[in-house]
């Protein structure tokens, strides 16, 4: 995957609030989110209190907030992106209530506001059908459901869209790499490891202190446990942050129908693209689904009728812009 992006010219920093150094913080967050302020600050050639200053005002003025997710692909879980129509004037309510489900992620406002765009993350088939076809069908501001399977993930997750900035070098990536451990068996999350993960999927940079206090565990017990999770690929951290604050003003959805026997190749291809932070293959109306983030309309336009529409097998493209996130990884959005 590397090689693929780096053979496309990285997105710009235009920002008025943060410089490449807040960028190049962010990107090693990204990289280890519970790497130390002085490990960073070692590997970026600053002091650690830079880094602790600088983490500070991305977190009050960029949204920056790092967090444990769990992988559903890795897991094996069922995923879907929902596509709500509403009647107008109640999407806002619609999406705030999904918003509030530990179960949902990236939900947004589209449409001119009638629509919402909202990924499911069930963690059993009873709240998969709950929703579907209990709570959703049964509300009466909801006048069209389409649900996409997730079937195949391309980019996105534990592959942050940051990296596509190159901001760090290869060796500054690998300075930062969480020190390898051995793993036994699947990717699995044990019902023991429910509270450790809790406490991490609402600060993923909690100290082993903390984490000791929720698990009952000691110390090393937790490290130990805390590093097989993430080694085996079962939880990650990831970071949540404003893209407007990069200079990255216009979010989209891409609903791409390909033929059958360029869904690989265009997945792959879109993964590659600077633009696309996410891309899965799905089920339903169409076999494609990508998050494409950019500067501004015109950058929309030229990503449209340029890198996506020049490749091969792409049959049909519908783009709708978001007007308001709601949800990225954390609900409810933190104060800034």
């Amino acid at each position: 995957m590397e090689s693929s992006v780096g053979a496309i010219a990285p997105p710009v920093l235009e920002s008025d609030l943060f410089d490449r150094l807040d960028l190049r913080i962010l990107s090693a967050l990204e990289v280890n989110g519970r790497a130390s302020f002085s490990r960073i600050g070692a590997v970026l050639g600053v002091s650690d209190q830079t880094v602790a200053r600088r983490y500070r005002r991305l977190c009050a003025e960029g949204g920056l907030r790092v967090v444990a997710v769990r992988d559903p692909e890795r897991l094996g879980q069922d995923q879907w992106m929902l596509r709500l129509r509403c009647v107008p004037d109640t999407a806002q309510t619609i999406a705030d209530a999904l918003a509030k489900r530990p179960d949902t992620s990236w939900i947004g406002l589209a449409s001119g506001g009638t629509e919402v765009v909202c990924g499911m993350r069930p963690r059993s088939a009873g709240d998969r059908d709950d929703l579907l076809l209990g709570k959703l069908p049964r509300t009466p501001s909801v006048v069209e459901i389409r649900a996409h399977q997730l079937l195949h993930r391309f980019f996105g997750g534990p592959d942050g869209w940051l990296r596509k900035f190159r901001a760090l070098t290869d060796a500054e990536r690998a300075a930062l790499l969480p020190a390898p451990v051995p793993t036994a068996g699947p990717p699995r999350i044990d019902p023991e490891d429910e509270p450790l993960v809790a406490v991490l999927e609402r600060d993923g940079r909690a100290a082993l202190p903390e984490l000791q206090r929720a698990t009952g565990r000691s110390e090393s017990a937790v490290k130990r446990r805390l590093s097989a999770l993430v080694a085996s690929g079962a939880l990650y951290i990831d970071v949540e942050y404003h893209p407007e604050t990069l200079g990255q003003h216009i979010g989209a959805a891409l609903w791409i129908t390909t033929a059958p026997a360029a869904l690989h190749s265009v997945g792959q291809a879109l993964a590659a693209h600077t633009e696309i932070a996410y891309v899965t293959a799905t089920a339903g109306q169409s076999n494609i689904m990508a998050t494409l983030v950019a500067r501004d309309t015109a950058s929309l336009y030229a990503y449209l009728s340029g890198p996506l529409g020049a490749l091969p097998g792409v049959r049909h493209v519908e783009a709708t812009p978001y007007l308001r996130r709601v949800k990225q990884l954390t609900y409810p959005r933190p104060a800034h």
